[in-house]
């Protein structure tokens, strides 16, 4: 085996700011706009689906989702017959990550698959879920001493205000300050650091409005703590995001439309309706504006295709042939996979009546949904904070209770992604404060891993 060579002579730290576009640089973000004005910035065109998962795996490892099989924020595991999203397992990635091989120390902090990680130091949010129902805000990291540094330093992770209808700029600053406190004990030479909350309010009520400027300012002030920081340690700094926000208005339901031909089946107990993968024919795992959707029998197929081409909202169904033409042809990509059309997106429901919906329909529940639920960040109009403040009541009294605040509409959901942008400027930046490093224009998300490759290669 060949020895690891020397260590890189000057550190990198790569900011993810989710939902930040080329059109957002200006008065609302003046240390992101000097850092681009000072190196080189430019629009990235994102991997699809321009998703969270996808978009950081293609990233750190340089391919398309047909090699490193991240085809979304979850999929069917077919030989689990289950459908589970958000897994952290960085063992999932079937390609390797840009600093396997390399002598470089890696701290992922708050980026995906952050656990059985090939990264030395890592941190990711962890609730803990107690035997008597309740959840507490938590987070893991390794080694543990790093653990015990961020929570003494910084407190609780605020994981209320990192998704839900609380979710706000609050769980970015922990997660900002809380990654120099990371960078300064743990020294290493490549710092991956994830800032999420322009994403919540841009999902709520539109990637345009007067919510965008003070998303922006706050975003730019956590990202310029990090900027000032990272030049104090004589670093590089290299900032990406995932997707831009597109506009919405409506949704569509692939589930209750197979359901409706008899193509989706579902079990009953004293949950509600459960979709029932293995029993079904054929069932959409739905994913912002693009859903995989899984079909058991070759000669279901075509209905299944009939069935959801027709649906308003649908653009394009693409057949098993076709997946390579977006970069998912992968054993873990449904059979069919569907695009939305601009102002749409995919809802994962499939009961048929509200009355019969199971009972984490309206609650913030993100594994055992068969799908993303962007209806997570609403407090249901009506009634849903009052709901919520009489199940937080039942809680303190030791009782059973169901925290079920969000609403069912699907019209309240202004902003999504998952698609190409219709124009660059509306999709993903990158931006480097390095300009040697733009010898090698980087044009799409897997540009980014042999960019971080040039800015800590050994001089």
């Amino acid at each position: 085996m060949t020895a690891p060579g020397p260590r890189p002579t000057r550190p990198l730290v790569v900011l993810n700011c989710v939902g930040l576009t080329t059109a957002h640089l200006g008065a609302d973000t003046p240390n992101l706009t000097r850092l681009a004005e000072g190196g080189f910035h430019t629009p990235l065109e994102a991997a699809l689906p321009a998703v969270t998962t996808t978009a950081q795996a293609t990233m750190l490892t340089g391919v398309d989702p047909s090699q490193h099989g991240i085809v979304g924020n979850g999929w069917y595991f077919r030989d689990l017959n289950e459908i589970l999203l958000w897994r952290q397992s960085e063992r999932l990635v079937c390609a390797p990550h840009v600093w396997e091989g390399q002598p470089w120390k890696v701290l992922k902090h708050f980026w995906w698959y952050a656990m059985n990680t090939t990264a030395q130091a890592t941190a990711t949010p962890r609730p803990v879920y107690h035997h008597d129902g309740a959840k507490s805000p938590d987070f893991y990291a390794h080694p543990v001493a790093l653990k015990e540094r961020l929570q003494a330093s910084h407190g609780t992770f605020p994981l209320f205000n990192f998704w839900g209808p609380t979710a706000s700029a609050e769980s970015t600053r922990w997660i900002a300050d809380s990654f120099i406190t990371a960078w300064d004990f743990e020294k290493p030479d490549l710092g991956l650091c994830y800032l999420p909350h322009l994403d919540y309010d841009l999902q709520r009520f539109g990637p345009t409005g007067p919510h965008l400027a003070p998303n922006l300012r706050e975003l730019d002030a956590c990202a310029g703590r990090i900027i000032e920081f990272a030049r104090s340690q004589g670093a590089q700094i290299l900032v990406v995001s995932e997707y831009g926000l597109a506009p919405v208005n409506d949704a569509v339901f692939p589930n209750r439309a197979l359901r409706e031909i008899g193509l989706l089946q579902v079990s009953t107990n004293a949950a509600g309706e459960l979709l029932d993968p293995g029993t079904s024919k054929a069932f959409a795992v739905c994913d912002h504006q693009l859903a995989h959707v899984y079909v058991r029998d070759p000669g279901d197929l075509q209905a299944a295709r009939a069935c959801l081409a027709k649906l308003p909202g649908v653009a394009r169904v693409l057949l098993p042939g076709e997946h390579s033409s977006i970069g998912l042809a992968h054993a873990r990509s449904g059979e069919l996979i569907l695009l939305a059309e601009q102002g749409w997106w995919f809802a994962y429901d499939y009961w048929l009546e509200d009355a019969k919906k199971p009972d984490f329909a309206q609650a913030i529940e993100i594994h055992k949904k068969p799908g993303y639920d962007p209806r997570e960040l609403f407090f249901d109009p009506r009634g849903g904070k009052l709901r919520a403040g009489k199940a937080l009541l039942r809680k303190k009294l030791g009782m059973r209770y169901l925290l079920d605040p969000c609403p069912l509409d699907a019209k309240l959901v202004k902003g999504s992604h998952g698609l190409a942008p219709l124009a660059p400027a509306d999709g993903p930046i990158l931006i480097c404060s390095e300009h040697p490093a733009a010898r090698e224009h980087p044009k799409h998300h897997r540009d980014v891993a042999s960019l971080i490759r040039r800015c800590l290669a050994t001089l």
